[in-house]
């Protein structure tokens, strides 16, 4: 099938990706010129595992390249994967310009049918916005509109576009639909087909509901370490209650990314919108919000004084395996230590080019034993697997105190009283 893909950024370059590999004849279109020229050239503008060598492969047999002309794309593509940002506004609502824009350009464009399918998160009743934006500025073509959401995780993003947990089709056409199942007819996963106002709520309510899981296992935490008890017992006491599973109770420094954070506060706004106060998923951004102030409060406590003291960060990206520093617990950590006058030496194994746009006055160091030299304390804000595989011993012998206050419970409490170490963790 003909792909065309508005929107080269995590979402849209592996849907593009995965469909080239699928067989498709896919072409992809983003506005960054500079962004375009490098993948044409096999240069990714993100770190995902494994996306790098299925770009460069289906490049190489001609199932996709990469334009920055959206009229080339539009008038290639049969079905027309809208993958635009969706960013928050100042008052947490989400921003369709990108994709009314899209939109508008799809309508003055095509010239044959189409479907044109969104996958950003939206507000519901995006799709009708996108329906009567086409109809107003086209020329009579007969085009149909279908919601889509993505369900891909940072770091996993080709898996879970590969071997997905579920698909969801959300159209009021049955040619929409026997075209869509026909495309995703290679990927076998179970296939929700059902109207789109439920298509756009159910991404919505999936990114809510596991956001408030993590706050759920984050406030739990707190009780435990009021408490004496240890929340990592306690989370797998639960998780073994198939009802309730143990991915997702990570107790630590809060979620972060550009999905939770957003989505939360935007399906606050949709829900305020229909007349529903959603208490439950304002409690669930308070307590995140308040899981990285309990952070730097015990940073606090345990150096009393932070001017002038040197402090090591090991993990910048909101969760492994990806480089994206938006919104990630470690900014407003490293925010607040700098305006105290500490000074921060960090390691990332793949966001230190993201964090050095963000941020002045880091030193940012090869590797995590440079991190720990002569620190008066080591944070661990990103469990990345090679910080759990470290020379203990190597690490405290470089530190100016042995302390490790760790945000993501990646080490055991008893064993590194053992090493020598003060350790600090969350809920234990």
């Amino acid at each position: 099938m003909k792909i065309a893909v508005i929107g080269v950024g995590y979402v849209g370059l592996s849907t593009a990706t995965i469909f080239a590999e699928l067989g498709n004849d896919v072409i992809a279109a983003d506005i960054d010129k500079e962004k375009i020229e490098n993948l044409n050239k096999g240069i990714m503008p993100i770190f995902e595992p494994g996306l790098k060598e299925l770009v460069e492969r289906n490049l190489k047999e001609k199932r996709l390249r990469f334009t920055h002309d959206n009229k080339e794309v539009i008038k290639h593509g049969d079905v027309i994967f809208i993958c635009v940002g969706t960013p928050p506004k100042e008052n947490w609502e989400t921003e369709l310009k990108y994709l009314e824009d899209a939109a508008i350009e799809i309508a003055h464009n095509m010239e044959s049918y189409k479907v044109i399918v969104h996958k950003s998160t939206v507000p519901v009743e995006t799709s009708e916005k996108i329906k009567d934006i086409i109809t107003k500025n086209s020329k009579n073509t007969e085009f149909d509109v279908v919601s889509n959401p993505e369900f891909l995780r940072e770091g996993t993003a080709i898996k879970d576009t590969m071997n997905p947990d579920r698909i969801v089709i959300g159209a009021d056409s049955n040619k929409a639909i026997d075209i869509m199942k026909k495309l995703y007819s290679p990927i076998k996963a179970p296939m929700i087909v059902t109207d789109i106002r439920s298509a756009e709520l159910i991404k919505h309510a999936s990114n809510a509901f596991l956001a408030t899981k993590i706050s759920f296992i984050n406030a739990i935490a707190n009780v435990c370490e009021l408490s004496g008890a240890d929340v990592e017992k306690v989370a797998e006491g639960m998780g073994y209650d198939k009802r309730i599973g143990r991915s997702f109770l990570n107790a630590g420094i809060g979620y972060g990314g550009f999905c939770f954070p957003k989505d939360v506060q935007a399906f606050i706004k949709i829900a305020e919108k229909y007349g529903y106060d959603l208490k439950l998923l304002k409690a669930t951004n308070e307590i995140n919000e308040q899981q990285k102030k309990n952070f730097t409060n015990k940073i606090k406590d345990n150096l009393k004084e932070l001017n002038d003291k040197k402090i090591g960060i090991l993990g910048l990206s909101f969760k492994p395996n990806t480089d994206d520093m938006r919104f990630a617990p470690s900014s407003y950590i490293i925010e607040e230590m700098q305006k105290q006058g500490a000074k921060i030496n960090a390691y990332d194994p793949e966001a230190m080019e993201k964090s050095k746009q963000m941020f002045d006055d880091i030193n940012y160091c090869k590797d995590p034993y440079e991190v720990a030299k002569d620190a008066d304390a080591l944070l661990i804000l990103t469990e990345w697997n090679e910080f759990k595989e470290l020379d203990l011993k190597k690490i405290k012998d470089s530190m100016k105190s042995p302390l490790i206050i760790d945000g993501r419970n990646i080490y055991d409490p008893k064993e590194m009283e053992k090493l020598g170490f003060e350790y600090v963790s969350v809920g234990r």
